[in-house]
């Protein structure tokens, strides 16, 4: 595909909306909230915010900046920076294709949590087993999973500037103010529980925000790091190929640093925000005891304190879902993008052909983890030591092993191969400033590495 045929945002504002749409979903929404309230609430925000800045920072201005440079997406773009690296593109591309079943799939569960909740059935969903009695479903969960994968192909489908850029400059506003409207509306609520107890949004705000560094062991802190640092690859969308095909799309005036920044900043605020939403909330109506409820706590927590909250729970509860589901498509836009912008650059397919040949594929899988909970059941250990049926496995693969292998390799690549000067001469080829220069720097030749070799370590069980 020549360069000159290639699509591309309209301008910043475009490119840093989808970007953030990437990195703004499920990640922030669902897993962000139930880690910051498993670790310690404020000691892992703390450790969030500081591998944001440093860690998180390097590895988004990478990716970017490669995609920018060779105008690639990420199957071919690592090949361009130095063939002997063009494997680097085949583990990033792999990354997507593995999320993109299981996201449509736990996508579908939020369709139908927010159907439920609009039809004035979010009592139902408040009952012991709700949770456990859909998902082992044979076809419900199937056709909602199609319907969220429908949603997400016919904004690739579109393509870049009249789908991905339009929907995310509709979305993300949209999602912001009801991230900050249900936020604020947390912190005002107050409960008295059976035993005379009162609880409010207020002290709940304080166990999320305020770091607690008492009866923390080394190995707790430790554990609290790894948690913080496997959400950053989450919830600022590196090493799984996306920020790369983005940052193929991006104009070469655009000024790349100011763009990186705002995408920084925006994720990060919702992130937290996410974590105001739900974690006060839970804390109010549960307790700290309600706050360790692990990945369950949208689907399983969250209407239990809908439904506490009465009347006022079901609007709450449709405007949570609602958001959620904006979430959840700008950011399965991006993984499917990632797949479909890489057939078409490896295999100079058009963009039409390319996107039905990735739907059919994602349909096909999506199918098969919708069935991994009933038909084709099982339990496996994970060398990291949970056990899981095919979404889990899935989802180990792709985060706990692949994701990081990808980031070191970018690290090699960018850090002692080519140069971090590859990266930095195309972030200031128009004249600007490269403010945190001297920490990108020491990150990708040494921090990053040597913490990836850990979180890899801790994937397989070592530590």
């Amino acid at each position: 595909m020549s360069e000159k045929k290639r699509s591309s945002f309209t301008g910043s504002i475009g490119f840093v909306l989808a970007a953030a749409g990437s990195a703004v979903g499920l990640g922030n929404i669902w897993r962000f909230p139930y880690l910051a309230a498993k670790d310690n609430g404020g000691l892992f925000i703390l450790c969030y915010i500081i591998l944001a800045l440093t860690f998180g920072f390097a590895l988004l201005t990478t990716e970017i900046a490669i995609g920018r440079k060779t105008k690639q997406s990420p199957l071919t773009a690592y090949g361009k920076i130095n063939k002997k690296f063009k494997g680097i593109g085949t583990l990033a591309t792999l990354v997507p294709v593995i999320i993109l079943p299981y996201y449509c799939t736990i996508g579908g569960w939020v369709l139908k949590y927010f159907v439920t909740f609009i039809s004035g059935h979010g009592i139902d969903a408040a009952a012991d087993g709700y949770f456990t009695g859909y998902i082992t479903q044979q076809w419900q969960p199937i056709i909602w999973m199609l319907v969220f994968l429908a949603l997400t192909s016919i904004t690739v489908f579109c393509g870049v500037d009249k789908g991905i850029e339009k929907i995310s400059k509709v979305l993300m506003p949209i999602l912001l103010i009801l991230v900050i409207g249900i936020s604020v509306y947390s912190l005002t609520l107050t409960y008295t529980d059976a035993s005379g107890v009162t609880r409010t949004g207020l002290e709940g705000l304080k166990i999320y925000l305020v770091p607690d560094f008492t009866n923390v062991s080394f190995k707790d802190f430790f554990i609290i790091l790894m948690d913080a640092m496997g959400q950053l690859f989450f919830s600022i969308s590196v090493a799984m190929g996306i920020m790369v095909a983005y940052g193929s799309y991006v104009n070469d005036d655009t000024n790349l640093m100011k763009s990186i920044n705002q995408i920084e900043i925006f994720d990060t605020i919702v992130a937290l925000l996410a974590g105001l939403m739900i974690v006060p909330a839970v804390f109010v109506f549960m307790g700290k005891e309600g706050m360790s409820a692990g990945p369950g706590l949208m689907f399983v927590s969250l209407p239990k304190v809908f439904a506490d909250m009465g009347k006022t729970g079901t609007v709450i509860g449709i405007l949570f879902f609602l958001m959620v589901i904006f979430a959840a498509v700008t950011s399965c836009v991006s993984i499917m993008e990632a797949i479909v912008s890489s057939i078409m650059d490896r295999y100079n397919c058009s963009r039409k052909k390319s996107t039905i040949i990735v739907t059919a594929y994602a349909l096909i899988i999506g199918i098969v983890v919708c069935l991994g909970y009933n038909l084709f059941y099982f339990e496996l250990k994970l060398p990291n030591g949970s056990v899981g049926q095919i979404l889990d496995v899935f989802d180990y693969l792709s985060n706990n092993i692949l994701m990081p292998l990808v980031a070191l390799f970018t690290c090699i690549l960018i850090g002692w191969v080519a140069k971090p000067k590859t990266i930095i001469d195309e972030v200031t080829k128009n004249g600007e400033k490269f403010s945190r220069k001297t920490i990108y720097i020491v990150m990708m030749k040494f921090v990053v590495p040597i913490l990836i070799f850990v979180l890899l370590f801790q994937a397989v069980g070592i530590f």
